[in-house]
């Protein structure tokens, strides 16, 4: 189990990362961040990711009744010369947090990176 800063931390340590943040999708805020951010902003980048994930999961068209955790594990997008992968944290609780990682598409292997988030997303301990 690790927290923020080291779950950051180890996000970092990601073949090809650029920046790493914790986003809180309800109100926007980045609740820690490392490395750069795209723009090298981790406050805008946070607010505009927020609004794609939670456009996604609260889609009906991911929904399935026997979803229990929700409807989205995580998002992919590709641009044309970077990866970003949104991995929701699920939690005892009703967690609206996800990991924001930022990778340089020429560096970074996606579906290892994906693989690792997942792991961290994991055994993150959230206050």
């Amino acid at each position: 189990m690790s927290g923020i800063d080291a779950c950051l931390s180890e996000a970092m340590a990601i073949p090809g990362a650029r920046g790493a943040s914790l986003v809180d999708w309800t109100s926007g805020l980045t609740l820690g961040a490392a490395g750069d951010g795209p723009d090298r902003d981790h406050e805008t980048a946070a607010a505009e990711a927020s609004e794609l994930a939670r456009l996604a999961f609260e889609n009906s068209a991911f929904t399935r009744a026997t979803d229990d955790a929700g409807p989205v594990e995580d998002l992919i997008v590709t641009a044309r010369g970077s990866y970003h992968l949104i991995r929701f944290v699920e939690t005892s609780f009703d967690s609206s947090v996800f990991l924001y990682l930022w990778l340089d598409r020429a560096e970074a292997n996606l579906a290892m990176a994906r693989f690792r988030l997942q792991g961290l997303t994991a055994g993150l301990v959230l206050p």
